[in-house]
């Protein structure tokens, strides 16, 4: 009797011990708006330093190469949360409501006994389904006291700073959620999304420093109609007062957008420090009185001082994020990602904002770590794209990937495995007639070339040698010496749309 005690105890012993190691990891998925992987100084040295961002892909991995499928807000967050393509999912473009009943990685998540939540800029129009938690901004937000929408529906007004709230409300969640439970957060900054407001504690940083101009910061767009169509220039289409903080309310020659936006709901000591940093601002702008090129350059200085100080609010609290972690014994068995929604121009072809296809806007931002999971530490050079996600999650949650997610796993590239993966990728953007005039396209990339196709209002095609031109300036679509790359090109993107079950024009 006394053997078989001490034989059923070794049995539950072992038995637990099993248990612990198929633990089911916590997810946490930091996700900001409009930020461009050379924002970060994982991928790209002397524009900024973001450590607590780099401290993710230090400890675990950095892809290099992470794309979305449509490069515009709400349809890339669509695209994360289904596995699906914007055509499949139904929210193609910025203006429609998301089928909120329809399946997402959370839900299923949640089915599987997991507690979710969504803290931030949700975006999707419909409320925000399959979490056990939520509390999102309306639309864009707010960076200065924002209003919040809360579970039963009223709104709620938080004074402070749009990201730091953000952070305080999902570090408060995971204070109160049920430990026997793992979890799955879903951390969604606004920052730095359009108009770059920063933390006034942010006001002393960067201030004087001198970004270096883009060497095609005057591109021509030659041989690119659709790129000289666009409205999205920081020379032409960049507001003085909403975008760059210059008061131009007494000038009559500058009607619209004179004053700066989001200002009037501060409180009096936000509005003190925002008037202490951005008055000798107006006064310097409105005594140089400049033009043409130095206008122009001018107004790409002010836009990253401010682009960069939201990034700096944002890496901060990233590292609040982490710190939380590893103070309450969780950072080992939760799987944590940084990324944006896309990517962003800065400055690159005279231009802000995202939605073409070009290597800028195509590419998302990625780190991630696991350190019960993942052991390879290092670089991921296979293309991936943001309809990957929710296979991942639910692979590394032990839940079975239903069949009509159009994304792949991405856990066998994070365990080091050598796999047969994709060898090109496909995008599609719908957004026109829309804001910044950018045709629709969709296109292919490989490893080496491009292949575009502008449609709807013109009827246009693109291909690139990323490997002559990185810089994607000169197009190369009916040079006799790329006819054969065409032609494979042409064909690849016919497979894609097929796999893809995209038929529309």
């Amino acid at each position: 009797m006394k053997y078989m005690i001490l034989a059923s105890c070794s049995l539950l012993i072992a038995l637990n011990g099993f248990a612990q190691t198929k633990k089911r990891p916590n997810i946490i998925m930091i996700m900001s708006d409009d930020h461009a992987q050379n924002a970060i100084s994982t991928f790209h040295k002397g524009l900024t330093e973001t450590p607590n961002i780099d401290r993710i892909g230090k400890e675990g991995l950095v892809f290099k190469r992470s794309y979305c499928t449509n490069s515009i807000c709400a349809p890339s967050r669509a695209v994360i949360i289904t596995g699906k393509f914007s055509h499949l999912n139904g929210h193609i473009d910025n203006t429609v409501r998301f089928d909120s009943s329809q399946q997402t990685f959370p839900k299923l998540l949640q089915q599987a006994g997991y507690q979710t939540a969504l803290v931030g800029k949700w975006h999707l129009i419909s409320n925000p389904t399959g979490f056990n938690y939520w509390t999102v901004v309306p639309g864009q937000g707010q960076y200065y006291n924002p209003d919040f929408i809360k579970m039963d529906g009223k709104r709620e007004r938080v004074e402070g700073y749009a990201t730091n709230i953000i952070t305080d409300k999902a570090l408060n969640w995971l204070d109160g959620r049920d430990t026997s439970q793992p979890f799955c957060l879903l951390l969604y900054n606004k920052a730095p999304h359009r108009n770059w407001m920063p933390d006034t504690a942010d006001f002393d940083k960067f201030r004087g420093r001198k970004y270096p101009l883009p060497p095609n910061f005057y591109d021509n767009y030659e041989g690119r109609t659709a790129a000289g169509l666009q409205e999205m220039t920081i020379a032409n289409h960049m507001h003085l007062a909403s975008d760059l903080k210059v008061d131009t309310s007494s000038d009559p020659n500058r009607p619209w957008q004179q004053k700066v936006s989001g200002t009037e709901r501060m409180n009096a000591k936000q509005k003190a420090a925002w008037d202490r940093e951005y008055d000798p601002i107006t006064a310097a702008f409105k005594k140089d009185k400049l033009s043409g090129k130095a206008l122009a350059e001018w107004k790409y200085q002010r836009y990253m001082e401010d682009y960069m100080r939201c990034i700096a609010s944002v890496d901060r609290n990233v590292g609040r994020v982490l710190d939380y972690l590893e103070q309450h014994g969780l950072a080992e068995n939760t799987i944590v990602i940084y990324t944006s929604d896309q990517g962003f121009y800065m400055g690159e072809h005279g231009w802000f904002d995202k939605r073409f296809m070009y290597e800028e806007s195509l590419v998302m931002p990625m780190v991630m770590r696991y350190p019960a999971g993942i052991k390879k530490k290092g670089e991921v050079n296979e293309m991936v794209q943001n309809i990957d996600y929710a296979p991942t999650f639910l692979e590394y949650a032990g839940v079975k990937i239903p069949a009509d997610l159009q994304g792949k796993s991405m856990k066998p590239l994070m365990e080091g495995k050598k796999i047969a993966w994709r060898d090109a990728i496909y995008y599609h953007y719908y957004e026109f007639p829309g804001e910044h005039k950018v045709r629709r396209h969709y296109g292919v990339r490989t490893d080496r070339y491009k292949l575009m196709h502008f449609y709807n209002d013109i009827d246009k095609w693109e291909l690139y040698d990323l490997q002559k031109d990185p810089s994607e300036m000169k197009n190369v679509y009916g040079d006799p010496a790329y006819a054969g790359i065409a032609k494979e090109l042409h064909q690849k993107l016919d497979a894609l749309r097929k796999q893809y079950k995209d038929d529309s024009k």
